[in-house]
């Protein structure tokens, strides 16, 4: 029997604004008083509101983007460790930024609400017998009874009692009126690095990424201003969470922040050329990556890895081998500097490092390292005197454990990406699907992964996706649908803000998200009344973030051949590959 067509207006943008997007708490309408108020304060009255496109202008994207927010003192604005989309611009009062960690306890952090063990055995016979249902085009039954498909998002205002008793040990800043924080988060997709909480009776305006984006887009100056934060609060927050540099007090710490260097190798959209080199040899694709310190020369710094990720690799017979890849928090080049300082030898790298993608580091320069870090470091940290190899041997470990060709596989197609990278060991699976029949059983009938991918020796990267470390299916989303949940990290879609345009699918270099057509309940498709083209939505694993158990597909498997693993521990990947 043919489909009967059903025809509504393709959702746009701004369809929900920033202010209405939550359903777990309310927040008061944005107005054109408001945002005129808005475009009087410094930072937008000194920009050109000509420079922006009639159809996201200044003016819009405050009004849909942005949301007004009070908060009473004491008031927690930012949870440390919570993935944020947005940055914040204090209007009146003062945010209070603690330095130190605060505990979970103090700040309230919670565990996302999760289905009961009822609700969970109850999808059995509640979930519809259509695939993709939505109900589109009328008021949604999800928006009256709260994001259903969506991790639940808690209101961050929890307020924290005797504030300046719990924080008078703690180092902190003041931020007063005008001044912009949460812009690290929002730039870098990372986690907030530091609690921000009401010092006093404050209204804040809130940005969410869309909307910061399109703005340093069209005005230079917000952009030149939001950089130069980015860049003074990332270094300054990145050295003093790195272990080799705990032993300095602040003053000492200020001095190397003075000299350290921010440095950026490869391209931020690595995304876009990534399907072409892929084709390339493998030859190609190494000397194509940019070098950011190469073997044999001299170690003229320790780098710090700061986001993205980078190839470890040494000279083989004629050419190059990888050896290993360093993610954010791991360094280069400190062993080299340390023992040559420690021996007065002239050790050079022992190893080349280059950038997979895109990676940010931060270069302190040997002298510093020599002047002011391995002074006062405790001889337990510092290298062992050995031969001329020792560096070699000491990132040999995880090499030794992962075969050679499934190291090339793993860095090759960027699979270092993955948090929860789905892998196959196919000489264990029978094709029983259990996995997919559990995962459509969690989703409405829908499975949210594809068992199907590239495959080295008989272990599989399947079509899932693998809530990547750094997700760049998040940078071109026009309403934010897609988004890290705030607890854990996990990259979700907001299905209610989704309007099916596929940039986030064009942008997965691992085409881990799939476009499906949104039905009706009685099973007909919609169509957009303008352009009669298929209502879209965007799909993927959200790794089961509602259910009590975890991901369904890995608990489903009764051979024990699927496994989703984080690709940055590199020594249980290694584990697991071995037991196979």
């Amino acid at each position: 029997m043919p489909e009967e067509a059903q025809s509504i207006k393709r959702p746009q943008r701004w369809d929900v604004p920033f202010w209405n997007e939550s359903a777990e708490f309310e927040i008061a309408p944005m107005t054109e008083e408001e945002v005129d108020r808005l475009l009087q304060i410094p930072l937008f009255r000194q920009m050109d509101p000509t420079r922006f496109p009639k159809n996201t202008s200044l003016r819009d994207i405050l009004l849909n983007d942005g949301r007004v927010r009070k908060f009473r003192k004491g008031d927690i604005i930012v949870r440390q460790g919570d993935y944020g989309n947005s940055a914040f611009i204090v209007l009146s009062g003062t945010a209070r930024v603690v330095l130190d960690k605060l505990s979970d306890r103090v700040t309230g952090r919670q565990e996302p609400v999760r289905k009961s063990a009822f609700s969970a055995f109850a999808q059995w016979w509640q979930n519809p017998k259509l695939p993709e249902v939505r109900h589109l085009g009328v008021k949604s039954p999800e928006r009256e009874a709260g994001h259903t498909d969506i991790i639940a998002r808690t209101d961050p205002a929890v307020f924290v009692q005797d504030m300046n008793v719990i924080i008078k040990d703690k180092r902190t800043v003041d931020l007063p009126a005008g001044e912009l924080f949460g812009e690290i988060a929002a730039l870098s997709r990372t986690a907030r690095t530091t609690t921000v909480i009401a010092g006093a009776e404050s209204e804040m305006l809130e940005i969410r990424w869309q909307g910061l984006r399109e703005i340093r887009l069209h005005a230079p100056e917000f952009k030149d201003y939001v950089d130069r934060l980015y860049r003074d609060h990332s270094l300054k927050n990145h050295l003093r969470e790195t272990p080799m540099f705990s032993h300095l007090n602040d003053e000492t710490l200020a001095r190397v922040a003075a000299v350290t260097e921010f440095l950026t190798f490869g391209k931020f959209e690595w995304y876009a050329t990534f399907t072409k080199i892929r084709e390339t040899t493998a030859p190609d694709r190494i000397q194509k990556e940019p070098v950011v310190a190469q073997e044999g020369h001299y170690p003229n710094g320790v780098y710090l890895i700061r986001s993205g990720f980078a190839r470890l690799s040494e000279t083989f017979n004629n050419g190059e081998r990888t050896v290993s890849y360093l993610g954010r928090g791991q360094i280069f080049g400190f062993e080299e500097v340390a023992l040559n300082w420690m021996k007065k030898s002239d050790l050079p790298f022992q190893r080349t490092l280059r950038a997979v993608g895109y990676v940010d580091v931060l270069f302190v320069p040997t002298p510093v390292i020599e002047q002011h870090v391995l002074p006062g470091m405790p001889e337990s940290e510092l290298p062992k005197p050995q031969p001329v190899s020792i560096d070699k041997r000491s990132q040999r470990r995880s090499h030794d454990k992962i075969p050679p060709e499934m190291m090339e596989f793993i860095v090759e197609r960027r699979f270092i990406n993955g948090t929860a990278t789905m892998i196959i060991d196919m000489d264990r699976c029978t094709r029983c699907d259990d996995c997919v029949r559990a995962c459509a059983a969690t989703h409405n009938n829908n499975p949210r992964f594809l068992r199907h991918g590239p495959i080295e020796d008989h272990f599989m990267i399947a079509n899932a996706c693998m809530h990547c470390q750094d997700p760049v299916c998040m940078i071109g989303c026009p309403t934010g649908a897609i988004h890290r949940d705030s607890t854990h990290g996990r990259v979700v879609i907001n299905d209610l803000t989704c309007i099916g345009c596929a940039t986030c699918a064009n942008s997965c270099p691992y085409d881990n998200i799939q476009m499906v057509t949104a039905r009706s309940t009685d099973g007909r498709p919609y169509y957009d009344q303008a352009t009669n083209q298929p209502i879209q939505k965007a799909a993927k694993c959200d790794l089961c973030s509602t259910q009590i158990t975890g991901p369904a597909c890995a608990n489903a498997c009764p051979h024990d051949a699927l496994v989703r693993m984080d690709m940055r521990n590199v020594d249980k990947l290694a584990d697991w590959l071995k037991q196979r």
